[in-house]
């Protein structure tokens, strides 16, 4: 909770600071002014915008909450960047207008005390009401980006309350801030943290497919999300361990622009104070003496239009309603224009949802007439266990829409789009319990969407069969070439050994292994230095990158073949122990996607480029091991969704062509020519590499979605 608190302190602190402000100025004028009776209006406008501020929150938490999961997405996406645009404006505002603030906000008291109370509650109701505004959508959009209230909440809270102490400190002059340097410094401060919120926007539109590159990931961090620190700098910084190139580059690009023309600004106001001086007189008497003379023929003038006010034209006779009534009613009119629209929207939304009951003894009740259409359904779990819920064809099993995890009490929406024909809901509890509604006869001339055919455990199990053996038949090919390349440090032939190290290595890329696969052996064979706890130093560090550092940093063939022999060791132990190694069917689909996101973060980036300059090689035979594991599952990708896998196959061959183009390619025995390095690519061959991996890692992105195992009744 307290990792998420200091963003919303900061605002909190310091809108609130702006609002209390205003309100002392307007308060201190009226009592200079021998017109306390009028500063019932002051604090009337003052509730008014609180209301409204409290009221626009609740409007968009529940217009968020009435909108399915992509809506959410795009809507918290919108409001996060529009929430970047209030801040930045109120920033830039505040440091070119801090100073005449006090002049013009007496300006408007003096007008509306000759206008009556009416003008004087408006008055400050919109001097307060803005910064409420502001407030409440930064809070919300800090709320949604930390995925609870409590943190967010209990921050901002706390910054109000020292922000009203704060200003308390300067009515009563006990206390002296600099406000230009405050304002200065949270400025700064704030202008980082929104560079976060931005990031959080476009990855919430790139959720929503509003915006493309969603699986184009920037950097996949092998660090633990659940840290202090990395909670830390989430909370604080909306920095993530993953991010997409979209994320980074807006954050990046506001960052840089916005910061740059902030400093500029506060240094030339600064120089330009500078330059205004007198000399033998201070910047700070200079002031002084001007608000004196400023406050006294102010306070006159507004004595006297108090006096003016108050006072009734002969004969005239005054009607006025109580003022607590009319108070009241000028602070209850936002929240009763909340609450209604709140109720319309609540009713709109339940009039067109279909409210469906499940428990252990009876799932899917409560669909009274089964229509054809766009439909979205209203899933309460009225047992004591969590379950799955689908809706699907009784007769094939196909899926139409799924709400993966229903808790007990809870309701989460379904949204579907079917034609007329039978359908069941089906759920799963995880006590075991699988339930079939009755069948829903629906009617109606609408086609509705394609559904997604089920895949089962017994589907998966021919597609497991294929990749071990397609594994099995390959280590012994491994071994070889590893033997081949310990021979030739043995032999102190280094030479040979740069030769022989690729052809090697890359014939374990090929085996399609990703994130822990092969348990311990793929980090003892395959582990890069940047998980070692000193890097290239450690002593523990083996493997083929191991090899690849000492043979192109001058190393000698003494030093080396103790860890070609450990090589040679662990494939021989993963050869023996394969067979007794589980692949649990769901490996297959999440490493179509897997193997090219490593090779997007660890290859493309350079990181386990340890001299050779090979990682376009590496890359092309990441292809190849990703095609070897999507021949498994190709006819289940074709059965569920044949366009994606066209699609599919269309990118992974516009990759290949890619790197083809700049000299990578297959190699097995013996690679031809020298490698090109990442480094070496210019940047319009870069770019081109990098955008058709990106796209290729969106589409397969669909597939382990596609290829989830669902539960058949």
């Amino acid at each position: 909770m307290w990792n998420t608190a200091f963003p919303s302190f900061l605002i909190g602190l310091r809108e609130g600071l702006e609002a209390g402000l205003v309100v002392s100025i307007l308060v201190a004028t009226l009592v200079r002014a021998e017109a306390k009776d009028r500063l019932g209006a002051v604090w009337t406008g003052v509730a008014a915008a609180l209301a409204v501020s409290l009221s626009f929150a609740a409007v968009l938490t529940f217009t968020s909450a009435a909108l399915p999961a992509g809506g959410q997405d795009a809507f918290g996406g919108l409001l996060s960047l529009l929430a970047v645009c209030f801040v930045t404006t109120m920033v830039f505002w505040m440091r070119r207008n801090a100073k005449s603030l006090s002049g013009d906000l007496k300006a408007r008291v003096s007008e509306a005390l000759g206008r009556g109370n009416k003008v004087l509650v408006l008055t400050a109701f919109l001097a307060v009401a803005r910064e409420g505004l502001e407030t409440s959508l930064f809070l919300w959009t800090t709320a949604k980006s930390a995925g609870q209230a409590r943190g967010p909440m209990l921050g901002a809270l706390v910054g109000i309350l020292l922000a009203v102490a704060l200003c308390w400190g300067l009515y009563r002059r006990v206390l002296k801030i600099n406000l230009t340097r405050f304002f200065g410094y949270t400025g700064g401060v704030l202008i980082v943290i929104a560079a976060g919120v931005l990031a959080y926007g476009l990855g919430d539109l790139q959720e929503a497919n509003v915006l493309p590159g969603y699986a184009a990931h920037a950097f996949n961090l092998s660090i633990d999300a659940g840290s202090w620190y990395a909670m830390l700098i989430a909370g604080t910084l909306n920095l993530t361990p993953v991010m997409t190139w979209l994320q980074v580059a807006g954050y990046v690009l506001y960052l840089a622009t916005t910061m740059t023309l902030f400093v500029h600004g506060v240094r030339a106001a600064g120089r330009a104070q500078a330059a205004a001086g007198t000399p033998g007189v201070s910047r700070a008497e200079r002031a002084a003496a001007r608000r004196a003379a400023e406050e006294t023929a102010l306070a006159e003038q507004l004595a006297e239009k108090a006096r003016a006010a108050r006072e009734p034209e002969p004969g005239e006779r005054r009607r006025r309603a109580p003022r607590w009534a009319v108070y009241s009613s000028i602070i209850a009119v936002p929240a009763v224009a909340a609450v209604a629209t709140i109720s319309v929207m609540g009713t709109a939304s339940a009039s067109s949802t279909i409210q469906i009951g499940i428990t252990e003894s009876s799932c899917g009740t409560g669909w009274t007439s089964p229509t054809a259409g766009t439909l979205s359904f209203n899933i309460t779990d009225n047992g004591a266990n969590t379950a799955e819920v689908y809706l699907i064809n009784p007769t094939t099993n196909a899926v139409y829409g799924e709400d993966p995890d229903v808790t007990p009490g809870a309701s989460e929406v379904m949204n579907v789009s079917i034609g007329a024909g039978d359908y069941v809901f089906r759920c799963s509890f995880v006590d075991g319990t699988v339930k079939n509604s009755a069948t829903y006869h629906v009617t109606g001339s609408s086609s509705g969407l394609a559904a997604v055919v089920p895949v089962t455990e017994q589907d998966m199990q021919q597609p497991v069969y294929d990749y071990r053996a397609y594994v099995q038949t390959s280590l012994p090919g491994l071994l070889t070439a590893a033997e081949k390349l310990d021979a030739d440090l043995r032999a102190g032939n280094l030479a040979q050994a740069e030769t022989d190290w690729l052809p090697a290595h890359l014939a374990y890329e090929r085996l399609g292994a990703a994130y822990g696969t092969f348990d311990t052996f793929d980090s003892e064979i395959n582990g890069s230095a940047s998980g070692q706890p000193q890097g290239t130093a450690t002593t523990g560090w083996t493997g083929f990158f191991r090899i690849e550092y000492g043979l192109w940093h001058g190393q000698t063939a003494a030093e080396l073949a103790p860890y070609g022999d450990k090589l040679v060791s662990d494939i021989n132990g993963l050869i023996k122990a394969f067979p007794r190694q589980a692949t649990p069917a769901s490996d297959l689909p999440l490493r179509t996607h897997e193997i090219l996101e490593n090779a997007l973060q660890f290859q493309l980036t350079g990181i386990q480029d340890y001299g050779s300059g090979t990682t376009l090689d590496t890359l092309y035979a990441n292809t190849q091991g990703t095609q070897e594991v999507l021949s498994t599952i190709s006819s289940l990708i074709q059965r569920g969704d044949p366009g994606l896998l066209t699609r599919i196959n269309q990118g992974l061959a516009t990759l290949q062509a890619d790197l083809k183009s700049v000299g990578a390619g297959p190699c097995t025995a013996t690679c031809a020519g020298p490698p090109t390095a990442v480094g070496a690519l210019s940047t319009a061959q870069r770019q081109q590499i990098n955008g058709d991996l990106g796209q290729l890692l969106e589409t397969l992105s669909l597939v382990p979605d596609l290829l989830e195992e669902r539960t058949a009744a």
